[in-house]
């Protein structure tokens, strides 16, 4: 048994009781080849959430502080996040987006699932903000399709993305495949990777019913 499907048979049931997670759409995730999980992201556990959710395993990128913890805590922090699939990247300096598109990259010509958050950060007040068109180069470099998602009340379980969540429902929203090929090739134009990932961020605004801001979430935390 992998670690992945031991995560989920062991501690899936205890997520799902505390989650109670509710499910819609999962059958627009294609049960083989590269898919790109495109959602937004509300709270920390949101990365807990969504490979409990989906049949395929998701992988993703996260914070290489993640798996460097110290003690108990952080070797399970680091067991549990590279079991379910996170891929620990150092995403500061100006090297951190590149190695993020090649893993994601690589992930999906080995036909995976890579999950994304375009918005490049956690909403600072539950609004979704404008998206980095790393997504966009990813559809078009790579012809994998992107199903977007919705993350619905995992912030009101963990407010500020800190602490230990309460218990509660959440909901994970699927929407269907959305596919980019008239764009072949086009993957170094900046005006159709714009075009492509608002129209990704337009399905995920009408899958969780937030409200838009046109400016990046990480420029609305310093302001």
């Amino acid at each position: 048994m992998s670690r992945f499907a031991l995560i989920k048979a062991v501690l899936g049931p205890i997520m799902r009781l505390m989650f109670r997670p509710q499910v819609e759409g999962v059958e627009n995730i294609p049960g083989d080849g590269p898919v790109i999980l495109a959602g937004n992201h509300l709270t920390f556990i949101d990365s807990m959430v969504l490979p409990l959710v989906s049949k395929r395993q998701v992988f993703f990128i996260g914070k290489d502080e993640y798996v460097t913890g110290k003690g108990v805590k952080g070797r399970l922090m680091a067991w549990f996040f590279t079991g379910v699939g996170m891929i620990p990247v150092d995403r500061d300096g100006a090297s951190g987006g590149v190695a993020a598109l090649m893993t994601g990259r690589r992930i999906l010509e080995e036909g995976r699932i890579f999950g994304i958050y375009p918005e490049g950060t956690r909403s600072p007040d539950g609004r979704l903000y404008r998206g980095r068109t790393g997504i966009a180069r990813l559809t078009l470099m790579t012809g994998a399709p992107v199903v977007p998602f919705a993350m619905i009340g995992t912030d009101k379980l963990q407010p500020g993305g800190r602490g230990i969540p309460r218990p509660g429902r959440v909901t994970v929203r699927f929407g269907e495949p959305m596919e980019f090929s008239r764009y072949d090739g086009m993957d170094r134009d900046r005006y159709v990777l714009r075009a492509v990932t608002d129209s990704v961020m337009t399905e995920v605004m009408r899958l969780s019913g937030q409200e838009y801001v046109d400016m990046y979430a990480t420029k609305a935390k310093v302001a």
